[in-house]
C-alpha cells in the first residue's frame, strides 16, 4: 500500500443528531494516523457522495443511530456509483439490527460496527478496506 496518509470520510447521514460515536471513531482514526474528514450532522446522501469524491477518500464511514440505514446505504453508494467513485469502501456504524446485515452488505458495505465493537478493531478495518481500493485502483 502507498505511504500516503489514509484519508477518511466520516458522515453523519439523514435527521440522526447523535454524533459522540462518530466524534470518537474519528479521533481514534486520526489518532493512528489517518487524515479524517467529519462532514457534521444531518447530512443528506449527496452532499456525503459529493464530499468523498471531492476529498478523494479512500474509505466512507457512516455513523447511523436513527433506523434510516435501509433507505440512507443504498442511496449513498447508488450515487458514489453514478459518480464514477463505487471502489470507496463504505462502513457502517451504529444502530443495525443483524437481520439488516445482508441487505448493507448487497448495498456494498464492506463491514458494520455495532454498539461494543472497539476502537481497535475499527481502525484495522478502516485500514484493510482503504488497502483493498488502493490495491484495485493500482490494477
Amino acid at each position: 500500500m502507498s505511504d500516503a496518509k489514509l484519508r477518511v470520510l466520516v458522515a453523519k447521514p439523514g435527521l440522526d443528531g447523535h454524533d459522540r460515536g462518530a466524534k470518537v471513531v474519528a479521533r481514534a482514526l486520526r489518532d493512528a494516523g489517518m487524515e479524517v474528514i467529519y462532514t457534521g450532522l444531518h447530512q443528506t446522501p449527496e452532499m456525503i457522495a459529493n464530499a468523498a469524491v471531492q476529498e478523494d477518500v479512500d474509505v466512507v464511514g457512516l455513523s447511523i443511530m436513527s433506523g434510516a440505514h435501509s433507505h440512507l446505504v443504498p442511496e449513498i453508494s447508488r450515487l458514489l456509483k453514478e459518480k464514477g467513485a463505487s471502489e470507496i469502501p463504505l462502513l457502517l456504524g451504529g444502530i443495525i439490527p443483524q437481520a439488516d446485515f445482508d441487505a448493507m452488505k448487497g448495498a456494498g458495505v464492506f463491514a458494520i460496527f455495532t454498539p461494543g465493537t472497539t476502537l481497535a478493531e475499527i481502525v484495522d478495518t478502516v485500514t484493510k478496506a482503504a488497502a483493498a481500493k488502493r490495491q484495485a485502483e493500482a490494477k
